[in-house]
């Protein structure tokens, strides 16, 4: 394929550890290893980015430090409860302080003076889109193209504890009908975008080299049957309580580790379980896979609504597990208790796991070009 210049836009790079700096890693890596000339701009990191710059051939410009500081919550008292409310109310209306990269992103841009072939902005926040629309204009183009990734959706999202307000609509359609494509990671997230806009969408999933995981020879070896569950825990919505309350009820013997940033969800049935729930921080997607990769089976959560779906379930499929999916509400006992035996017929299939290969997703991004 033609040389392309591509840039990419994003808050969040490597060495991040979420699924936004994956997304915005992985393409940066696989165009720049295609013979692109990629640029990136994101908030940079001194040291750490320039030697991933030198490794991977590729250009990373600095964003900026965001200034805008979330609301510290106090920790216990009446100012507990105000301090939550004061940030709960000002992220409803006023997107603080992720709004703040709107004004960031703009300011980039219209420092940018060459015009590239390409240009994907990634979201969440959203704001980098919006950002982008008022950075861009017939006058001031930055790239031919202009592609919108979005991992979840905005003002269409299921999972979020709230609804968002309305008038962050006219901002959601102001990027659509600037944007050239819009790119979201499964077709069931379409329907949550407006209706004169999804003629520019293009589903297009997370990706991952496949060749940079070692897998292991050879099979897991466990005294009790032991699983994991590696992600975000969401209260009401990818909240598997009825889950965790019957595992700490039972007799049953295992061993089931957790690695997640909200450890406190999961405290209380740590303790509960007598040893056999053991919470781990978050870590590193490499680190974590290596110990997925040890347990006899992995678990997904799944949430709400079907317009978002954890990107956890690729790297899953990668590293062959069988997955065991808990519905959030309405635990089914039997198929747990045939992985405990080692059953996995009733297992979750991840159809056609080539789709998630790096090369295969950005030649559908090459192909909206």
């Amino acid at each position: 394929m033609e040389k392309k210049k591509i840039l990419i836009v994003s808050r969040t790079f490597y060495p991040d550890n979420s699924p936004r700096s994956f997304r915005t890693t992985e393409l940066a890596k696989e165009f720049a290893f295609s013979g692109h000339d990629v640029t990136v701009i994101t908030p940079r990191k001194e040291g750490v980015h320039d030697d991933f710059e030198k490794q991977h051939k590729l250009v990373i410009k600095d964003l900026g430090k965001a200034s805008w500081k979330p609301v510290q919550i106090a920790k216990s008292g009446p100012h507990r409860f105000v301090t939550r409310a004061v940030a709960r109310l000002t992220n409803l209306f006023f997107l603080f302080p992720e709004s703040e990269m709107m004004f960031m992103v703009n300011k980039a841009l219209k420092k940018e003076t060459e015009l590239y072939d390409v240009m994907i902005t990634i979201a969440a926040p959203h704001t980098v889109h919006w950002g982008t629309a008022m950075a861009v204009s017939d006058k001031h183009k930055v790239a031919k193209k202009w592609i919108a990734d979005c991992g979840d959706p905005f003002m269409g999202g299921e999972n979020d504890t709230f609804k968002r307000v309305f008038y962050f609509k006219y901002f959601e359609k102001w990027f659509c009908r600037k944007a050239d494509a819009i790119t979201v990671p499964i077709s069931d997230a379409i329907t949550a975008y407006y209706p004169e806009f999804r003629k520019k969408i293009h589903v297009i999933p997370q990706g991952f080299r496949f060749e940079d995981v070692r897998l292991m020879e050879e099979e897991a070896s466990n005294e009790v049957p032991t699983f994991a569950y590696a992600g975000t825990l969401i209260p009401g919505i990818r909240d598997p309580h009825e889950f965790f309350e019957f595992i700490c009820k039972s007799d049953l013997k295992f061993r089931f580790f957790i690695y997640t940033k909200n450890v406190e969800q999961v405290r209380k049935y740590e303790a509960a379980s007598k040893g056999r729930i053991v919470v781990k921080a978050a870590m590193p997607r490499q680190d974590l896979l290596q110990e997925l990769q040890k347990m006899d089976f992995v678990v997904n959560f799944e949430n709400k609504g079907p317009k978002q779906s954890p990107s956890k379930l690729i790297d899953y499929a990668i590293i062959k597990k069988p997955i065991l999916s808990v519905k959030t509400f309405g635990f089914n006992t039997e198929a747990f208790l045939e992985f405990l035996e080692g059953n996995y017929q009733n297992q979750l299939i991840i159809p056609d796991a080539d789709q998630y290969r790096i090369q295969n997703v950005c030649r559908k991004f090459l192909n909206i070009v």
